[in-house]
């Protein structure tokens, strides 16, 4: 696999953005499997969570190998701490990642741009914009993922109500398109949904949220893999496991 540190002026954000990207290659080194190249390859938006950047996926899991033998792209940019949100006193981050970033990585790349082939997935605050992002644009994924997720806007933001007045501009987010339970009502039928896969640890200090969630999805008649490990908590391990299970979900129909 080869890994690119791509830095470009996005015009949404005004300043030089970095966007961390993993292309397929038709041979790689030893012990690692490879990929054909006969079609372009298919494309995993990797959100990061609150604490992190662009690069934490790389430094923390192996999912360059686990995705080797699937001609996959991986797209990963950074976003600060918006919670992939256009903030109120700050940047147009969900312009950003909804919107000019697909368009400048398929400018930028040679990639499969049909829905069939395109996921996205990530933990905590990048569970949540996984989640956004499908449940905003469902005719655009073929599966999506949430890990340990931060599903529950609003009871995010009241624990956090200081820091929060930035992105909400002291504004509620209920009934918005940043609020999940509203955006899975309002496109319940949608003529194409992704496969959704929502996991948490037993031991998450976000699993109440999880727990919320997941009969929501149900509800709406979202098709949702639900996965809960027992005592797991919101830590790298658990991660690890999850995005190499998923990146097989992605490709098992």
């Amino acid at each position: 696999m080869a890994l690119l540190h791509l830095v470009y002026f996005s015009d949404v954000l005004g300043v030089q953005t970095p966007v961390d990207v993993i292309l397929p290659e038709g041979k790689q080194g030893i012990g690692v499997e490879a990929a054909g190249e006969a079609e372009l390859p298919k494309v995993l938006y990797l959100l990061h969570g609150y604490s992190d950047d662009q690069t934490i996926w790389q430094r923390r899991t192996s999912v360059e190998r686990y995705a080797a033998g699937y001609n996959l792209a991986i797209i990963m940019p950074g976003v600060n701490h918006s919670f992939y949100c256009n903030e109120a006193y700050g940047e147009r981050y969900w312009d950003f990642v909804s919107q000019e970033l697909p368009e400048m990585m398929h400018r930028f790349f040679r990639l499969s741009d049909r829905p069939e082939d395109t996921f996205v997935a990530g933990l905590s605050m990048g569970g949540y914009g996984a989640m956004k992002l499908a449940l905003c644009f469902p005719e655009r994924f073929a599966a999506a993922a949430s890990f340990s997720g931060a599903v529950d806007i609003l009871s995010t933001a009241k624990r956090h109500e200081d820091g929060w007045k930035r992105i909400t501009g002291g504004k509620s987010m209920r009934g918005t398109e940043c609020d999940l339970f509203h955006m899975l009502q309002e496109n319940s039928s949608a003529l194409h949904k992704p496969r959704l896969y929502v996991s948490c640890g037993t031991a998450d200090f976000l699993y109440g949220q999880h727990k919320k969630f997941i009969p929501a999805l149900k509800k709406a008649d979202w098709d949702v893999t639900n996965y809960e490990e027992p005592d797991a908590v919101h830590e790298w391990g658990f991660w690890d496991r999850e995005i190499r299970k998923f990146i097989s979900f992605c490709f098992d129909k």
